[in-house]
């Protein structure tokens, strides 16, 4: 696909991923409408994006909105829906746990009501995260609903080819706002900690998670796919 000129709808567009992604598409040339719960925090955007706000687990506002922005060629959805729920799944609360999977519904809504607006040759992109295969101790509930992220889409991409792709970006640890340490020094301490098994040992970036979407977007042989940037974490020890 060749993004100049094409509309692109980026939900989670006003933070980490999807702000990165917001403006990659958007210096490829695409017009982009960038949404989120608060787009006030993306501060200052590029020529040719603009913000809305919406909830994506909010079902009948988001069927509304596609169906207003409609008919788009990139819809991408990096948006996290609400809280997750870290600890022993056999020690977890298992409302915290249920509550983890508003991400899913979040992604549900972006695909079930996004799809039907979807130009030609479009494609849908949403993202995932190592836990769905790399499994680790306390992250039960990020790997149930990562699972259940890829598992969608791979169902998906049969339902929609050949006229619509759709594929998951999978980020490893990456330094985005998510992480709520706020000092520079306790934030590298602490992603330091996480990667040092990793084979790149050290927290990615959003704009490197980014440039993994840009080549989902654009390369047209590619569906049903997930596309790993997570510095070798699946093949860590």
């Amino acid at each position: 696909m060749d993004i100049k000129g094409k509309k692109a709808v980026v939900f989670g567009g006003t933070s980490g991923i999807g702000l990165a992604t917001t403006k990659l598409l958007a210096q490829a040339g695409a017009n982009v409408v960038a949404i989120s719960r608060d787009p006030s925090k993306a501060g200052e955007l590029p020529a040719g994006v603009s913000t809305r706000a919406c909830d994506v687990r909010d079902s009948a506002a988001m069927e509304a909105l596609l169906a207003e922005l409609g008919p788009f060629d990139i819809l991408v959805s990096a948006a996290t829906g609400g809280d997750r729920a870290v600890g022993p799944f056999v020690e977890m609360d298992i409302d915290g746990f249920k509550g983890s999977f508003d991400k899913l519904w979040g992604y549900a809504n972006v695909v079930r009501f996004g799809a039907a607006h979807l130009n030609e040759g479009g494609s849908i992109t949403l993202v995932s995260g190592s836990p769905a295969r790399a499994h680790p101790r306390d992250l039960s509930a990020l790997s149930a609903v990562g699972g259940a992220v890829e598992a969608l889409v791979k169902t998906v991409a049969r339902e929609i080819a050949p006229q619509r792709r759709i594929n998951v970006v999978s980020p490893g640890v990456i330094d985005t706002p998510m992480m709520t340490l706020e000092g520079k020094a306790e934030r590298e301490a602490a992603y330091a900690d996480m990667t040092k098994g990793y084979l790149i040992p050290r927290a990615g970036t959003a704009d490197e998670v980014a440039r993994g979407l840009m080549f989902v977007i654009t390369n047209d042989f590619v569906t049903g796919t997930i596309v790993d940037v997570d510095g070798g974490w699946l093949l860590s020890d």
